[in-house]
């Protein structure tokens, strides 16, 4: 079996170095996609100059972010001083977002910390023209255990919006059939019970998403060196719910480039951006990977083996992408 992963690469500062000899993007530059018009930026999404140059004079309809739970570029940071720079990057999320729009958040929440950052975060959002819509838990099937707590197995997503903005409810409906039937309801002088009134034979993902498999190495979507990979699923299912064809949809944190993946597969348009240039081309050579081979990822590869002869990395056995649990845990 091919097997010629990376390790993660906020662990291994010496292989960053060396694979930015191959990034195209330094920092304040931005690629444009000739083939699907997506941007890619190399910036700091807490900079107001940096974010324009990304967004131009283009307004995003969904914006979509997955950012570090309490680091920034690699560095723990204190709870406020995590929340304070939140703060800056949702207000410049919303300057750049229609009057009717949707904002999610991927956010953790430390169980050992009072369940930081997610309750400060949340207070702070109170502080902007948003309403909250949801909070939608995505359950892991593998997590981390302990013998003296409930296993964590659950991954937080925080669903705002801000006017009136599209809303598919199509794209909640999952593959999983209906198997209970029961709540019984009058409709038009008739009693009904709830399969009888759905609109389909499966059931909605609702605000608890239980089909969703976080990304590991033996998966195709598998981009090892990321840290925190969100399946191409989940990400497409939030925007096939709150945007339609041809929208601008914008991520700050591109990280594997999941979210300009998805927008390509859906026929939207990605503003995404990153700190790290490397992360910058791998969210670019995932786009260009999956045109010319039709694959989402690398699985048991990696996006630079192109130039990184195979053997070039040390083995590492602990090279897969960890459970997206994992992260309350180890960050």
């Amino acid at each position: 079996m091919h097997k010629n992963p990376l390790p993660r690469l906020d662990e291994s500062p010496e292989l960053r170095s060396r694979l930015l000899e191959h990034c195209r993007l330094k920092r304040g530059e931005v690629w444009i996609d000739p083939v699907g018009g997506h941007r890619v930026a190399c910036i700091d999404c807490s900079d107001s100059q940096a974010v324009a140059t990304l967004m131009g004079d283009d307004l995003a309809t969904l914006a979509l972010h997955d950012p570090p739970y309490n680091l920034v570029a690699f560095e723990t940071r204190a709870v406020g001083e995590f929340v304070s720079w939140c703060r800056r990057w949702v207000e410049l999320s919303l300057d750049h977002m229609r009057k009717d729009s949707s904002l999610y958040v991927w956010l953790g929440a430390d169980q050992r910390d009072h369940f930081q950052p997610l309750p400060d975060f949340m207070l702070m959002m109170r502080d902007f023209p948003v309403q909250s819509r949801s909070f939608i838990t995505v359950r892991n099937q593998r997590g981390y255990g302990t013998q003296r707590n409930w296993m964590a197995v659950r991954q937080e997503l925080l669903y705002y919006v801000r006017g009136n903005p599209v809303f598919n409810v199509e794209a909640e409906y999952t593959d999983i059939p209906k198997a209970l039937k029961g709540y019984y309801k009058d409709v038009g002088g008739q009693k009904t019970e709830n399969t009888e009134r759905g609109r389909g034979e499966t059931i909605r993902a609702g605000n608890v998403w239980l089909d969703i498999q976080q990304v590991f190495y033996r998966m195709q979507e598998n981009v090892s060196g990321c840290y925190a990979q969100k399946p191409l699923k989940s990400i497409a299912r939030i925007i096939e719910a709150s945007s339609v064809r041809g929208d601008y949809v914008v991520d700050f944190f591109a990280h594997s480039g999941t979210t300009l993946l998805a927008c390509e597969m859906a026929g939207r348009k990605c503003l995404t951006a990153e700190l790290d240039p490397v992360f910058c081309e791998i969210t670019i050579r995932r786009i260009e990977h999956f045109r010319a081979t039709g694959k989402t990822g690398w699985q048991n590869g990696h996006a630079f083996e192109d130039s990184l002869p195979a053997g070039a990395v040390a083995p590492d056995t602990h090279n897969e992408n960890e459970p997206a649990a994992f992260q309350n845990m180890l960050f």
